[in-house]
């Protein structure tokens, strides 16, 4: 069945109601941020006091610990949230405060959001603090121009080559934690949680959405009345296959058979795109890979699906920002289709994340408007925005080197650069003479 779209009607009209729209947002969103930082300092305080209290106590850690209970339910009573809740928030702001002291500034300047503060504290857990101030000033380069989101996996390998104990040690203790569990719920419903390596759970999560898409494709052609066809959301068909895969082996109906014959869908295998640099692929380096859509991964199961795939993907970048110049493939009918995949990574939406295996490789000069299909008029979208390039009033152009320029409807213009592979090649040199 094919679906029709009509356009986003606008009018000028509409373009200035919503220009003064996003004015009065930004506006708001900048008291936001001088409230949220002035609170932030004030709990910070309110954390030194109760340490100042303790001090010169002999039991000082007691006697801190009930200065600080004190204190946060003084102040959970003022802002109506527990006790507890507030003594959290007076330990984060104090993080923030004295350990992040340029990103916290750099948020109040507007420079960065609060969702970027997160994300370099959050990734910063394994820094040692004698290193804290180097992955600060590198991690507020990073979120300048770009969404928490896109950064947060780039921040959590910056700090990895920082920390004390490798990605790879500290999984392996990890992963020795695995476990799979049951918490019943409401309903007859209960909710199963497996504890696996990222890796796993990507694959696992990949294979269950191309078998339940098959089953809901294959579902608008059985030529049954649209009343008695199978009307399960993705999520539905997502847990049944799960529930069938785990209790049968194979899912237990799978509608692309044909008679006695097995149908495709115990066949689909999952996809995951990892991008490992070559010092790790070599064993010479154990820092993690970077598993694209998700978080890194550590060196062994980097090296592992290395190891054992069918087909891999080399990457040419330039030495000094690191740009995709070319991509080899043993093997590959689609030399194109792989270079697209390593230069873009995810969908080239602006803030959006979505793995470039998972989304459409879209004409930026739509082919029927004489668009080549060429490189530089290439680029992935998932299918969300490849949409809303298609039937809203967004604008995009392609720049060299991979770049997108977006334009609102309100004129607003979003630039879009072509993401920094993990790996970039730096000349070394003795001297004054490279090699």
């Amino acid at each position: 069945m094919e679906e029709v779209f009509a356009s986003v009607p606008s009018s000028d009209g509409d373009i200035a109601v919503l220009a003064e729209i996003v004015a009065d947002v930004e506006a708001v969103q900048a008291q936001l941020t001088a409230a949220q930082v002035a609170e932030m300092r004030a709990l910070a305080r309110a954390g030194r006091l109760a340490e100042k209290q303790a001090a010169g106590s002999r039991d000082t850690v007691r006697v801190h610990d009930m200065a600080l209970r004190s204190i946060a339910a003084e102040l959970g009573g003022a802002a109506r949230v527990t006790d507890r809740t507030m003594q959290t928030r007076i330990g984060e702001a104090r993080l923030i405060v004295e350990g992040y002291p340029a990103a916290l500034a750099a948020w109040e300047a507007g420079r960065i959001t609060r969702g970027h503060v997160r994300a370099i504290v959050d990734a910063g857990s394994v820094v040692p603090v004698q290193r804290r101030g180097e992955y600060e000033a590198e991690a507020i380069q990073r979120c300048l121009h770009d969404t928490p989101n896109r950064v947060r996996p780039g921040l959590e390998i910056l700090a990895e080559r920082t920390a004390e104990r490798s990605f790879t040690e500290r999984h392996r203790e990890a992963a020795n934690g695995r476990k799979v569990r049951l918490i019943p719920g409401r309903h007859g419903i209960s909710t199963v949680i497996a504890d696996v390596p990222t890796v796993i759970g990507d694959g696992i999560l990949d294979r269950l959405t191309q078998q339940a898409q098959t089953i809901i494709d294959t579902r608008d052609h059985t030529g049954l009345d649209p009343d008695a066809r199978d009307r399960r959301s993705i999520d539905e068909v997502r847990a049944d296959v799960f529930a069938d895969l785990l209790l049968a082996g194979a899912p237990a109906l799978d509608p692309t058979a044909t008679g006695d014959a097995p149908g495709t869908l115990g066949t689909i295998r999952a996809h995951v795109q990892v991008i490992v640099p070559a010092l790790t692929l070599l064993g010479a380096d154990d820092g993690p890979a970077d598993l694209v859509g998700r978080s890194p991964i550590d060196a062994d199961t980097a090296r592992c699906l290395a190891a054992n795939t069918p087909t891999w993907a080399r990457i040419l970048t330039e030495p000094v920002d690191g740009t995709v110049l070319a991509v080899d493939r043993y093997r590959t009918p689609w030399p194109q289709r792989r270079f697209l995949q390593a230069r873009d990574q995810h969908c080239r939406w602006p803030g959006c994340r979505r793995a470039a295996i998972r989304c459409e490789i879209d004409h930026t000069i739509d082919a029927a408007k004489g668009g080549p299909t060429a490189l530089w008029n290439l680029a992935h979208l998932c299918q969300r925005h490849h949409s809303m390039k298609q039937f809203t009033p967004w604008k995009v152009r392609q720049l060299s080197g991979g770049v997108l320029e977006w334009t609102s409807p309100t004129g607003r213009i979003y630039r879009e650069d072509a993401p920094a592979p993990p790996v970039a090649f730096i000349p070394a040199y003795t001297g004054d003479a490279p090699f």
